[in-house]
């Protein structure tokens, strides 16, 4: 069985908690275990957070006031991709924001940790920068199933 949705937001962050509270609903649907189920919640919050905080002014183009989630369920792995509209980086932001995330982020920062708590809490990262397109983070996470989950992989 598969499952799929896919969302289309606007840049505010009252979009997170509704991406993120759809996942937890399709996951306890699904039957999957809570506990993968909050760390991709997680993942999912902190990618949504950035698209709002990071995707582009409004005045960018068409679509740049949005942001786009889609979530996969295929057998045992959930694939969750999160897409902005906005500029992308700048090849010397590009550089920065895209070094290894196993960086951390210094204790006394605001913020720059949610790239890394992504990685820390999914089995697979992909960062994509797309100038001029906006930039694309998709992440993967083997699922565990509940002993009376209906809809477990075979």
């Amino acid at each position: 069985m598969s499952i799929w949705w896919s969302l289309h937001l606007r840049r505010e962050a009252a979009s997170v908690p509704l991406a993120r509270r759809l996942l937890l609903g399709t996951m306890e649907t699904a039957g999957v275990d809570p506990d993968i189920s909050y760390d991709l919640s997680i993942a999912l919050s902190e990618a949504c957070a950035n698209a709002v905080e990071h995707g582009g002014a409004a005045e960018w183009g068409a679509g740049a006031g949005e942001y786009h989630v889609t979530a996969h369920i295929e057998g045992d792995r959930c694939r969750i991709e999160v897409t902005d509209s906005g500029p992308g980086f700048s090849r010397s932001r590009a550089r920065r924001a895209l070094r290894p995330l196993v960086r951390r982020a210094a204790h006394h920062q605001e913020g720059g940790r949610g790239l890394f708590l992504i990685e820390s809490l999914v089995d697979h990262v992909d960062f994509r920068n797309r100038p001029g397109r906006g930039v694309v983070v998709s992440f993967d996470k083997v699922l565990k199933w509940r002993d009376d989950s209906l809809l477990k992989a075979s």
